[in-house]
């Protein structure tokens, strides 16, 4: 036993609780106003184009999954540098996300007394709680107090990143990870009750040989949106039957064969995940509420303090 706590310490002492320094209302005294400067650019973005909405969610999980949430999937490639944001599987992340981030940072700046105050990290995490709520989803209160990473590279996103056929098995290791439960993964995929994919993503799904997992009226819908040889950029969306809305129709979807990646519908399929996915298919309230756990959990991952981070004056570059 005494080894056992010898080994704990250790390990402790390797890896602080960084996200301690993170509490709601951190900006009282130097930007006390923040999240409603934050809340009505998001707003504005989002009154000009509802995708805002998945797109700012999954820029916000591609950024806490690789180097901790820090705002360095932001950062654009320059001289040797190849950032996050060019990893081939951070080139389909919608610029509308990226765009929103940027407008509420500037709005914050352009805010007397908050200027250079407000971390990228911390407004990417605020927009995204703004997104969801716009779309009808929960609105929660976030902890704030992040820091922007100093480190932005391609080569650290491989490998980080759950693929669209990822088995439930990669999935729970991928998450956990990052300190997160299987129940958190199930939750945070609700997600993807907005947004769209590639045709690229699912096409092994509907080729010759359908998925036998996949309904096939859907299937078949699936097959006339993206016929063979479509252009790459064709995309559809996640949700057919409330593409626009926050809710939690995906696991209802799910319940019919109706996940367009074999990652959606592999929580279905597996017997370990289908309780999960039942039981936030019947009660919109029981996923909305492990939604936020998740989500709070997630913000926690790889907080940047200290001599590790600053505050970025432009999101999109290092200072």
């Amino acid at each position: 036993m005494n080894w056992i706590l010898f080994f704990l310490a250790i390990t402790l002492s390797l890896f602080p609780f960084s996200y301690s320094q993170l509490r709601q209302n951190y900006y009282s005294a130097t930007c006390p106003n923040v999240e409603n400067i934050v809340r009505a650019a998001v707003t504005k973005k989002f009154q000009e184009t509802p995708i805002t909405v998945g797109a700012t969610i999954r820029l916000f999980f591609h950024d806490c999954f690789v180097e901790g949430c820090d705002a360095s999937v932001i950062i654009v490639s320059s001289g040797n540098n190849t950032a996050e944001k060019d990893n081939p599987i951070n080139l389909s992340l919608a610029g509308d996300g990226f765009d929103t981030v940027i407008r509420a940072k500037m709005a914050v700046d352009s805010s007397p007394g908050c200027t250079n105050q407000v971390s990228c990290a911390d407004i990417l995490t605020m927009a995204t709680r703004d997104v969801i709520a716009l779309a009808g989803g929960p609105s929660y209160a976030v902890e704030l107090g992040r820091l922007d990473g100093l480190v932005s590279s391609s080569s650290e996103v491989n490998g980080k990143l759950p693929g669209p056929g990822s088995s439930l098995d990669q999935l729970t290791n991928m998450f956990a990870i990052n300190g997160l439960s299987m129940s958190d993964m199930i939750a945070l995929s609700g997600a993807h009750t907005v947004g769209f994919a590639h045709c690229s993503t699912f096409s092994n799904r509907i080729g010759s040989n359908v998925d036998p997992s996949m309904n096939p009226a859907y299937a078949a819908r699936l097959q006339a949106a993206c016929p063979p040889n479509a252009n790459p950029n064709l995309a559809v969306v996640f949700d057919p039957s409330t593409p626009l809305a926050f809710d939690n129709q995906y696991y209802r979807n799910l319940q019919q064969g109706m996940g367009l990646l074999a990652s959606d519908q592999i929580l279905y399929t597996d017997s370990r995940s289908r309780p999960f996915v039942n039981s936030w298919a019947k009660s919109s309230v029981a996923f909305q509420r492990s939604f936020v756990t998740a989500m709070t959990k997630l913000g926690r991952v790889g907080v940047k303090t200290g001599v590790n981070g600053n505050i970025r004056r432009n999101c999109a570059v290092f200072n």
